[in-house]
C-alpha cells in the first residue's frame, strides 16, 4: 500500500524575491498552529551541508553513494548523484516522511499551487504569474498592478498567507 501524496504548496519567485523569508515565517506559523510541516528547497547551484574535514565529508569524498549522519537530535542523508540526473520533483516528494503540509521553495515550473513572491530588490522583476496558471496568489513588498484575478498579499502578512494556503490545499486539523 502506498502512502497518500502529502498536501503541497509552493513559493516561487526570482532570486532575492523573499521566498526564503516567507517560507521560514510560514513554517513557524503553521508549526505554531500545531501542524507538522516539511520543506523542499530547490537550489540552482552546487551546495554542501557538511564541512570540509568532517567525517561525513570524508565519507562522501571517498565515494560513498549516500552518507547518513545520525544523532540523538536529528539525522540527515546526503545522496551524491555522481553524474546521474537530478531526481524529479515527484521522486523527492516521495522521500518525505508523512506530514500535514510540504512547503516547496523553488521548483517554479512544477504544476503545483503556489504563491509568487515579489520584492523590488529581486534579481528580476518579470512577473511569473502571467505565464503560470498554477500561481494562485502574489505576495509583494510593493503595489501590484498585473495581478488580474489573483489574490495579492503584503509579503510580510504571514498569517493571512498561511490562512490562504490552508484553505487552498484543504488543510484539516493538525495530525497528532
Amino acid at each position: 500500500m502506498t502512502a497518500a501524496r502529502p498536501k503541497i504548496f509552493g513559493i516561487a519567485g526570482w532570486k532575492n524575491s523573499g521566498k526564503t523569508g516567507l517560507a521560514v515565517r510560514l513554517v513557524s506559523e503553521f508549526t505554531r498552529r500545531g501542524y507538522k510541516i516539511s520543506t523542499i528547497k530547490h537550489a540552482h547551484h552546487d551546495f554542501d551541508i557538511d564541512k570540509v574535514g568532517a567525517d561525513s565529508f570524508r565519507h562522501r569524498e571517498a565515494g560513498a553513494h549516500e552518507v547518513t549522519i545520525v544523532s540523538g537530535t536529528r539525522y540527515a542523508i546526503m545522496h551524491e548523484l555522481r553524474g546521474a540526473p537530478e531526481p524529479s520533483f515527484e521522486e523527492i516528494l516521495a522521500r518525505i516522511a508523512p506530514c500535514d503540509l510540504v512547503l516547496i521553495e523553488g521548483y517554479k515550473r512544477e504544476p503545483i499551487p503556489k504563491i509568487e513572491a515579489r520584492r523590488l530588490e529581486a534579481a528580476k522583476c518579470e512577473p511569473l504569474a502571467p505565464q503560470d496558471r498554477h500561481i494562485v496568489a502574489i505576495a509583494a513588498d510593493h503595489p501590484v498592478e498585473d495581478a488580474a484575478a489573483l489574490t495579492v498579499f503584503d509579503l510580510d502578512d504571514t498569517i493571512a498567507i498561511a490562512d490562504f494556503i490552508a484553505a487552498t490545499v484543504g488543510l484539516g486539523k493538525p495530525s497528532t
